[in-house]
């Protein structure tokens, strides 16, 4: 059984990591030619190309704001769901569960309507409010308004797995151990600090290191702002760009280098999180 799941792990990585050093377009995809092994040809192509640099740049950059954005309003309200009353703490977590039951089609679908430039409801609130400007204003066109819709639709459907994953570590700490600490004068914010926080933080750990994963490969919700109105050659991340170097312009060889820096990357930015994990875990 392990061996299976060896290789049915494994030969993906290793087939993506051959096929970068490899030449492989249609022709190689449907048998009409052998690949052709160009060494490091594809990496030097990538790491010359000042279009892949930006798309780092804007990939780390989204993926730091957006894990630290749904980390705070995650934790947030995993704190808030211990200190409300039974009907309206079922009432929050039923409203997270549908946000996070709901499919990615269907979110986004929602999201372009409340965000349209015509007959979006964010338009028609803004205007209302006194924010003239904002009629007919389209979101999308601009890469920074473009970042910050994703950033919003993004942590939304992100903060319901932090929140109950939060919420059920905050649920395994001692009642005795705050109540004494209570009495012993600490305020709210000093129970949070010193006794919440380090007691859960194996937990935070592991939850922050699969967002910041989930946030750096992001395609969905990108790739379908782009196709509602965004500009692709400006708010292109990690995922998109290889999504159109493989499948929009048939170049596997290079999709793949850019796939495997991308893993290597992601690595680089979570080894910090696996030693911290790996300290817990020490006797």
């Amino acid at each position: 059984m392990a061996v299976v799941l060896v290789l049915a792990l494994g030969y993906p990585l290793v087939r993506q990591l051959l096929m970068s050093f490899q030449e492989f377009g249609l022709a190689q995809q449907f048998g009409a030619a052998e690949p052709e092994w160009v060494g490091t040809a594809n990496y030097q192509a990538l790491f010359a190309d000042p279009v892949v640099w930006g798309v780092i740049a804007r990939s780390i950059a989204f993926c730091a704001v957006n894990a630290s954005l749904t980390m705070i309003v995650g934790t947030s309200v995993a704190v808030l769901m211990t200190k409300l009353d039974g009907p309206v703490r079922l009432m929050l977590q039923t409203s997270l569960l549908l946000a996070w039951a709901m499919p990615v089609i269907a979110a986004m679908t929602v999201w372009q309507w409340l965000f349209d430039t015509q007959y979006g409801v964010i338009n028609w609130a803004l205007v209302q409010s006194g924010f003239e400007g904002f009629a007919g204003h389209s979101w999308l066109l601009n890469p920074l308004s473009f970042y910050f819709v994703a950033t919003v639709i993004v942590v939304w459907m992100s903060v319901p797995f932090v929140a109950f994953s939060l919420y059920a570590a905050l649920t395994q700490v001692s009642e005795e151990v705050l109540e004494a600490a209570q009495l012993d004068g600490a305020s709210g914010w000093q129970r949070f600090r010193h006794i919440l926080v380090p007691t859960i933080m194996p937990i935070i750990y592991v939850v922050s290191l699969l967002q910041v994963i989930w946030d750096l490969r992001v395609f969905a919700q990108i790739y379908y702002l782009q196709g509602a109105g965004g500009l692709r050659s400006e708010t292109d991340l990690l995922g998109t760009y290889i999504y159109n170097l493989g499948i929009g312009q048939s170049d596997y060889g290079m999709a793949s280098a850019v796939a495997t820096f991308m893993l290597l990357l992601t690595l680089a930015l979570t080894i910090g999180y696996v030693r911290k994990l790996a300290k817990e875990e020490e006797p």
